[in-house]
């Protein structure tokens, strides 16, 4: 009562094995997007950390600038000029951190993970095109 052994695979081996795989191939595709979506959000938040930077150091500059004009009142050239040197400084500063703001955080559009999930299409349709064969 032996029964023949086939060099094909059962149905049942090819679905088990197909299961086996496409399970591997979501928890990789799962990785991959986290690991996207890590870097996108730690370049956003660089981005951010840079857009507050600017905003205190803005801040400081409109200080300086009031200082400068309480300076400017009280005394002649010395000490407001002094003081409109420092307010010019600190607003250079608060654009040169905008600017690097806003290019991290452009560098960090858009937050979809846009490789895992092309990689998914491309799975789907590979097997797709697998099954109609």
């Amino acid at each position: 009562m032996n029964q023949p052994q086939s060099a094909e695979p059962s149905a049942a081996d090819l679905v088990k094995r197909a299961t086996e795989q496409f399970s591997e191939l979501v928890r990789e595709e799962l990785r991959l997007a986290r690991a996207e979506m890590k870097d996108k959000g730690k370049k956003a938040g660089i981005g951010g950390g840079l857009y507050g930077g600017a905003g205190i150091t803005a801040f400081l500059a409109l200080q300086a600038l009031v200082a400068t004009g309480i300076a400017a009142l009280a005394l002649v050239l010395p000490v407001w000029a002094s003081g409109l040197i420092v307010t010019a400084i600190l607003a250079a500063l608060a654009a040169i951190l905008a600017l690097a703001g806003r290019k991290k955080t452009r560098s960090a559009a858009p937050l979809a993970p846009e490789q895992a999930a092309e990689n998914v299409r491309a799975d789907i349709q590979e097997i797709k095109e697998r099954a109609h064969r």
